[in-house]
């Protein structure tokens, strides 16, 4: 048994290296982990290390981020020397190098004429960067009356108040409320009357893009500046576009002249498939993209938000010495995290990661579907390297069967994620077809073992 689990409960807890209490864990059932703490003191390539020395297969990379794997020695190599050479650069009115590099490797990668890179720290603040960006640039052209959002339920974008407010999962709204005024909500597009266990996206649903018609009946569409959706939403338990969905709201976007972000903080960096972004994947271009997680492989925050031209262009007015945009953080394009951008968009090409999820993503679907008729599974769906298993909840115990398995998995040497009543899967694309066979091994011997 691990030192970390003979610890005391309450307020005084110890393990042998201190106290657990003062960290208020994020997303976390703190009173439960610090009872049974699970921690992780190293990781390489697929797997973490224990405290207590077991080895547990990454299922979900990380937190959707690590896709090129842990402790990669191109992206480790650059982060140390970076560091040496470089620590901190302002971003105000100064610059390094490796900044436009990255920038400029990025804007390549972007589908259409997505061409200029604006740098964070985080997903959250890539979504609240995109939201200012669409307010100012309809201001900027004259149009200030565009000042609604227009975002979908179980949509998540983040923790910023202008992700929530956009954003529609329920404990995010109900804690801490909206705080954009003038904010709609398209219906999600999880039908599991029509589309349960669909392979790839569903067939079923484009029509529910055209619940945008009525909310531009309602507001007009001069009041609304922009739609985000996730092209597939991952945090909320994997809800996949119908075929067609993303297609149809580009249409109603450009007829009403609405600009139309794609959350892509976990979709892209090869997770859907053989593409940088879901945008090039499914074939539709947004105006603007929000990037972090995969963007450094997970090693040093870093976010990023890509815009078009004619949005870009449309600032860069005015005195030369003028401030186009007011907005930025002290640490937009860090010098260490632009290192690290740069190794990891170096080993995804040299490793040809998104190739290779193409290459896995069938026999990822035949495994996942493999669990179809398991106890309690009520829907299994899949795209890319991304799956979700979907249990039918204990009446008057929400989230407690997933989560049960979630515990019983790390157990057994396979770390998943839950959401919900849903375990959803995300793991580093350097799996391997044993490893993915691994985890839905275990996965299926933990639900048969489920109450």
């Amino acid at each position: 048994m691990s030192t970390l689990e003979s610890i005391a409960t309450g307020p005084s807890a110890k393990h042998a290296n201190g106290s657990l209490e003062e960290f208020w864990m994020p997303f976390s059932a703190n009173r439960q982990f610090k009872a049974k703490p699970r921690m992780f003191v190293s990781a390489k390539d697929m797997h973490y290390t224990t405290d207590d020395g077991r080895d547990v297969l990454d299922a979900t990379a990380g937190l959707w981020c690590c896709n090129a794997g842990h402790a990669r020695p191109k992206i480790v190599d650059a982060v140390q020397r970076q560091i040496a050479e470089l620590d901190y650069a302002p971003a105000f009115q100064m610059g390094h190098p490796k900044v436009f590099q990255l920038a400029e490797r990025l804007a390549a990668l972007m589908p259409g004429s997505l061409d200029h890179i604006f740098f964070t720290n985080s997903g959250s603040e890539s979504v609240d960067t995109a939201l200012k960006i669409a307010l100012a640039y309809h201001k900027t052209n004259g149009q200030e009356g565009r000042t609604r959002f227009v975002g979908r339920e179980r949509g998540y974008h983040g923790v910023g108040f202008g992700g929530i407010s956009v954003g529609g999962i329920g404990n995010n709204r109900r804690f801490f409320g909206s705080m954009l005024t003038g904010v709609d909500h398209l219906p999600h597009t999880h039908d599991l009357s029509k589309n349960a266990y669909s392979k790839g996206v569903p067939e079923h649903g484009a029509d529910l893009a055209d619940d945008l018609e009525n909310i531009v009946a309602l507001h007009g569409a001069e009041t609304i500046a922009a739609v985000i959706v996730e092209p597939v939403a991952g945090s909320t338990g994997v809800l996949l576009p119908p075929k067609g969905y993303l297609q149809r709201l580009r249409e109603l976007c450009t007829k009403h002249g609405i600009l139309l972000i794609f959350d892509e903080v976990i979709t892209a960096f090869g997770r859907v498939g053989n593409a940088t972004t879901a945008a090039e994947y499914f074939g539709v271009q947004p105006d603007i993209i929000t990037m972090a997680k995969g963007l450094t492989s997970g090693t040093i925050p870093m976010g990023a938000v890509a815009v078009d031209a004619k949005i870009y262009d449309a600032f860069m007015h005015g005195p030369d010495n003028a401030i186009e945009l007011f907005h930025g953080y002290t640490y937009s394009g860090h010098p260490m995290a632009a290192a690290a951008g740069l190794a990891t968009l170096d080993t995804y090409e040299e490793e040809g990661l998104f190739a290779r999820t193409a290459e896995l993503a069938p026999y990822w679907e035949s495994a996942l579907h493999g669990l179809k008729g398991l106890p309690h599974v009520i829907d299994l769906r899949n795209i890319g390297l991304i799956g979700a298993i979907e249990l039918q909840g204990i009446e008057g115990k929400p989230t407690a069967r997933a989560f049960n398995a979630f515990l019983k998995c790390y157990d057994k040497g396979v770390l998943i994620r839950t959401t919900g009543d849903i375990i959803a899967l995300s793991p580093p694309l350097i799996i391997s077809k044993q490893q993915i066979d691994i985890i839905f091994d275990t996965i299926s011997a933990v639900i048969k073992d489920l109450d």
